[in-house]
Order: structure tokens, then C-alpha cells, then sequence
């Protein structure tokens, strides 16, 4: 495996991200590669603990909104970066990647830092895998707060994703600031375009960003039993699970009426409509605290 990282040079003087980078090492279960996980760790670290996980093909400086308030409010926040994204390690071959690699690789992460008490907050990417890991190790989390993403388990794929997905893999071009400026309601700065192409100097470093969308498990994939597997933990999921999608998502328009009645512990939660498009954290990033906050205060009540 060859595995590529983007010095650290490119992440200078990033606008509104002061937070200071910390790493873990994992080992990838096939071959034994190390693979370096970035990641930002704020707030006390007896509190207990809001995990940030980002979607495609952003990376953590997407919650520098929210990381602040979150742990202004007394929370422990950890923001890591997806291997293939940010700063942490990037496998050069888009075969070096596969859904049950990143679950298994942010299991890894989450275990070695013997994370407890945890509130899930999830979008995009971030909730395909950050719902594994719910199922996976139920008893590190409390709660789940859940913003324009889903768990997809067979079927046909929606239009507007089918679309992306074929740009994915097939444009010659993969702008990812551009193309993160669209997914938004507002118009990203340019400064702020930057930081997100930071991560990828050159078209190599973008094997994780470009297979991503081909990894989302609709119909035949060999990842839906898996999925289905995962299903029958959140069917039985009684812990605060809250929904705050947005108003302006073509890609999970309407994909909070799959949790909302199936998840036990959704039940009773003032579900929330964001303001703004598919990436709700450059949008609506105080509505999307609130949620946050929310459901992690519900989730200690348990």
C-alpha cells in the first residue's frame, strides 16, 4: 500500500481553524500498513465526548463553526480526519479503500483512545460510517445527532446521486473546494475554497475522495449485509437519536422519515428543519449546535 501524506505546510494559515492537530496511528487489518489519523481534540478531557464526523469530500475543517461551542459548552469535541482526507494519511489506489476499511480503521481510532459517553454527530460520509460504529460498540454512546446523511441498505440510488457519483468517477476534473461551494447555500470565500483543496495538492492525493461515492452500498453492493446487520441495532436503539436535516439537500431530501418511527430513540425528540444545502455546517452551524447540544443532554439523562 502505498500511502501518500500532504505536508504540513499546506495547512497554514487556515481561516478559522486555530486548533491545534493531534495524531493516532492505525494499522490497516489487511496488510498491516501504518495509516496516521489526524484529528482535533478540544474541551476538557474528562468531559463527556461530541464526535464530529465529516462526509465527502470534506475533512474537519468543515466543523470549525461548531467545535468551539461545543466545547465552550462543556463537552470534549473530537473532529478527526477520514483516512484519504485532511491531514491524515492518504492511500494513493482507490482499491487500497472499501467501506469496511474506514469502519474499521475509525473503530481502531475510537478504541485506542478508549472513547466513552460519546454523542455522535454525523453527516454526508461521516453518518455511514459513524452509524457502524453505533452498531458496532453501542455501549461507547450515548446519543446521536444526525444531519443530511443516512445508512443505506440495498436499492436503487436516488438521481441526484447517481449523477454525482458518475462525476466522481468519471470528470476529468475533481475541484473539491468548487465543488464543496456548491453543495453550500452560501457562497464559500475563497480563502475558505482553499482550505478545502489544502488536503490535495495534486490529483494523486485524491484516490479516497474520488472512490467514495462509488462505495455507498445500494443494490448488489457487498456491503449490505453488513448494513442490515447494523439496522438490527438501530431498530433496537432506544438512546436519543435526533434528526436536523436541511431544507436544501437534493441528495437526502426527506432521508430523516428513514429513522425517524424505525429507531426507537427517536421517539419524542424535537426533530429540526436546517437552513441551507448539503453541507449544513457552513449553513446553519449554530441550528446544527443546538441539535448537538440537545440530544447530548438528553443522552446523560439515560
Amino acid at each position: 500500500m502505498k500511502v501518500l501524506r500532504t505536508p504540513d505546510t499546506a495547512f497554514a494559515g487556515l481561516p478559522g481553524f486555530p486548533f491545534p492537530p493531534q495524531y493516532l496511528a492505525v494499522r490497516d487489518a489487511k496488510t498491516g500498513a501504518p495509516l496516521r489519523i489526524h484529528y482535533i481534540d478540544e474541551g476538557p478531557r474528562d468531559a463527556p465526548v461530541v464526535l464530529m464526523l465529516h462526509g465527502e469530500p470534506t475533512w474537519g475543517y468543515l466543523w470549525r463553526h461548531m467545535i468551539g461551542p461545543v466545547a465552550q459548552a462543556g463537552y470534549r469535541v473530537l473532529a478527526p480526519d477520514l483516512i484519504g482526507f485532511g491531514r491524515s494519511d492518504k492511500p494513493a489506489a482507490k482499491a487500497d479503500y472499501s467501506y469496511a476499511r474506514h469502519v474499521g480503521w475509525m473503530r481502531q481510532w475510537v478504541e485506542a483512545l478508549d472513547l466513552a459517553d460519546i454523542t455522535l454527530a454525523c453527516q454526508d460520509w461521516g453518518s455511514l460510517i459513524g452509524l457502524r460504529l453505533v452498531a458496532a460498540m453501542p455501549e461507547r454512546f450515548r446519543a446521536v445527532a444526525l444531519s443530511n446523511g443516512g445508512l443505506p441498505e440495498g436499492g436503487p440510488p436516488p438521481r441526484a446521486f447517481a449523477i454525482w457519483r458518475a462525476f466522481s468517477q468519471w470528470s476529468p476534473l475533481f475541484p473539491i473546494g468548487r465543488i464543496v461551494n456548491r453543495g453550500t447555500r452560501r457562497a464559500l470565500s475563497a480563502e475558505e475554497i482553499a482550505a478545502y483543496d489544502a488536503p490535495f495538492p495534486d490529483a494523486s492525493f485524491k484516490a479516497g475522495a474520488r472512490i467514495f461515492p462509488a462505495l455507498v452500498p445500494f443494490a448488489g453492493d457487498a456491503a449490505v449485509p453488513d448494513q442490515k446487520a447494523a439496522w438490527r441495532v438501530l431498530d433496537s436503539w432506544h438512546k436519543p437519536f435526533l434528526c436536523a436535516f436541511s431544507d436544501g439537500d437534493p441528495i437526502t431530501r426527506t432521508g430523516e422519515t428513514r429513522f425517524i418511527g424505525r429507531v426507537p430513540g427517536t421517539a419524542g425528540q424535537a426533530h429540526r428543519t436546517l437552513g441551507g444545502g448539503h453541507f449544513i455546517q457552513e449553513d446553519d452551524p449554530q441550528g446544527f449546535v443546538a441539535a448537538i447540544l440537545e440530544v447530548a443532554a438528553q443522552g446523560a439523562q439515560q
